[in-house]
């Protein structure tokens, strides 16, 4: 069975040189400060200069794949390319240099490496064009945050965007970047430790609150960091979904809706691996690595066969999931 990391990110410097300086890049850069603090910024900085090479040179990339006996790696921009803040024309550019240069790293290796796009979602008239753009460019899908400021994913202007990615079969990879709680989280890293979890629950429980997930059934949801902190108290999802009228934004109760959504295996503990799985059913788990950001871990192999020691099981999670997802063929 093929083995496919489906959660790996690409730097792209052209898109950091297209937004510096324009206007609303300093505010951005202010808030990030706020929001990770000092210590934070500092230690990224350095964990960024150290891996540079792994995040942009597809030698690199090539050599830690083979490492961690990985076949294929679905790539992604870093989330740091988001740039919310961006006026239409400037998103427009961004989402343009963030497919083409996705396109032109994979291109280095054929078969081997797949990627996304990005899609400015503080712009709802442009996320059409920025996916048909992608997968213009072979790309399988576009990458998004779990907000953009003043919208939450259940905003109703981004239901043409949901249609058309159901519609061609793309994927969209929800990976959430920032933590509205802010300075909350400004000390320890907490602002990934805990906001990242928490952002992917509330961004999923918006999509599936609110109706997205019945009116485009068909749409290919993938969550990274195993969905964050929701499949693991969906009992009072449920509850609040049968006791709350409000709550019956979506045709059942929360917990079904995870079968229609993918999630990466990047949880980091075997018990909560197993946790996702019988939340989300096996076929809906797929293998990730968050390669080569330290939060990420460089042997999901290993770390998914001693969570599964099911050949079945094992064999799913590796790979064949992947391929159903991705469409994408074992041509070794």
């Amino acid at each position: 069975m093929i083995t496919i990391d489906v959660h790996a990110h690409v730097l792209l410097p052209e898109i950091e040189r297209a937004v510096a300086g324009r206007p609303g890049h300093a505010e951005h850069r202010e808030l990030d400060a706020r929001r990770n603090g000092p210590a934070s910024l500092k230690a990224g900085g350095r964990m960024i200069q150290a891996r540079l090479p792994r995040l942009t040179d597809v030698r690199a990339r090539l050599d830690d794949m083979d490492a961690a006996g990985v076949d294929m790696q679905i790539v992604s921009p870093s989330p740091s390319h988001y740039h919310y803040w961006a006026e239409p024309s400037l998103a427009a550019e961004v989402c343009e240099l963030a497919a083409e240069g996705v396109a032109a790293h994979c291109a280095q290796a054929p078969g081997r490496l797949h990627g996304l796009g990005l899609a400015p979602l503080q712009h709802p008239s442009l996320l059409v064009r920025a996916l048909e753009h992608a997968l213009d460019l072979g790309l399988k899908g576009v990458e998004i945050s779990s907000h953009a400021p003043g919208r939450e994913l259940s905003d109703p202007d981004y239901e043409p965007f949901w249609a058309r990615a159901a519609e061609t079969r793309a994927v969209v990879f929800l990976h959430p970047f920032g933590c509205t709680l802010d300075e909350r989280l400004d000390r320890w890293y907490l602002s990934n430790i805990v906001g990242q979890p928490t952002e992917n629950a509330v961004a999923l429980s918006h999509l599936i609150f609110s109706g997205v997930l019945d009116r485009h059934p068909d749409l290919r949801l993938l969550a990274a960091h195993g969905g964050g902190y929701l499949p693991y108290y969906l009992g009072r999802a449920d509850h609040g979904w049968h006791v709350r009228p409000e709550a019956r934004g979506c045709a059942g109760p929360p917990s079904g809706y995870l079968r229609r959504i993918w999630f990466d295996s990047l949880v980091h503990e075997p018990a909560i691996l197993r946790a996702l799985i019988d939340a989300a059913g096996i076929s809906q788990v797929v293998l990730g690595s968050d390669h080569p950001f330290d939060m990420g871990v460089d042997d999901p192999l290993e770390r998914l066969r001693a969570a599964l020691p099911l050949p079945a099981e094992f064999d799913a999670v590796r790979g064949r999931n992947a391929m159903h997802l991705f469409d994408v063929k074992d041509d070794r």
